[in-house]
């Protein structure tokens, strides 16, 4: 008997971005109309509990996605959280429990560690970069350089590991890079064009020089982004404002600069690594037949 097709017929439009039909889209991908393995070992009607352990130090989120990854195989499943989400850990620490069908835990395994073990791995990395930067009064952004279709849920687990939330997409606020203003005619013709479209909208406009920063000063910008600028410019560019527009730096900050780039009084730091370059936490599920 197989138990799996189900998936494939519950699947909605690919537009949609909810957690259930994501979860749902990465069961159809990866167990299709049937765990082989698991049909040719378990007996129908094995029951199991499953146990989530946490292998290395770090930040736990994502357990929505584990939690829903196990629900949509057995809906009778039995959730059970054994620690915080979103607090520094150190290993081994228990993270998660399910008990339900052994079949459907067996097929659920890869999708629901790959989504915790993802999410988590972003939550620690954004948390080791706050700590980095403590007390400089700087904070931690993400950007848009996310998984398609999973921006919602690698955004959220950035803000679990303490970093705050750039903009969602090109629709929720105006950021105008060298490409824009090289169109327009400039940094200040840039933006005044946006700020005349969308005078109700944040705006922010990207300059990689002193000049670029007096041009988007001049026309009027309340939030300027620093592009590849190393802490020496950086701080005389801050002084240079002197608060006439908030900063935030970006390009070229790695994590053993990380700090020196917030000492410079930018208001912010934005980090595209947080969610296109963090390893996976090491998350490990062991399964224990029940009698």
């Amino acid at each position: 008997m197989r138990i799996f097709p189900r998936i494939l017929r519950r699947l909605v439009s690919p537009g949609s971005q909810t957690l259930h039909e994501l979860v749902l889209r990465a069961l159809a991908e990866d167990v299709g109309d049937a765990d082989l393995t698991s049909e040719a070992t378990v007996p129908l009607g094995t029951r199991a509990v499953a146990t989530i352990t946490q292998k290395a130090a770090g930040v736990v989120f994502g357990l929505d996605a584990a939690e829903a990854t196990f629900l949509a195989l057995d809906p009778g499943v039995r959730l059970e959280r054994l620690g915080p989400e979103g607090g520094w850990r150190e290993p081994p620490a228990p993270v998660l429990r399910a008990t339900g069908d052994a079949r459907a835990l067996l097929a659920a395994e890869r999708t629901a560690l790959n989504f915790l073990q993802r999410l988590s791995g972003i939550a620690t990395l954004t948390a080791r970069c706050v700590r980095a930067v403590a007390d400089t009064g700087a904070q931690i952004l993400d950007t848009r350089k996310t998984t398609p279709g999973l921006r919602t849920l690698e955004k959220a687990a950035v803000a679990a590991g303490g970093g705050v939330n750039h903009r969602a997409g090109l629709y929720d606020m105006v950021l105008i890079k060298e490409n824009h203003a090289a169109i327009a005619g400039g940094v200040g013709a840039a933006v005044r064009a946006a700020a005349a479209a969308f005078p109700d909208v944040a705006l922010e406009v990207e300059c990689a020089t002193r000049a670029e920063v007096d041009e988007a000063l001049a026309a009027g910008a309340a939030r300027i982004l620093l592009d590849n600028m190393g802490p020496g410019e950086l701080r005389a560019v801050v002084a240079h404002v002197a608060g006439r527009a908030r900063l935030e730096a970006s390009g070229g900050i790695g994590f053993d600069t990380l700090r020196a780039h917030a000492e410079t009084g930018v208001d912010w730091i934005s980090i595209g690594a947080l969610t296109h370059s963090a390893p996976a936490l090491d998350l490990s599920l062991l399964l224990e037949a029940l009698p």
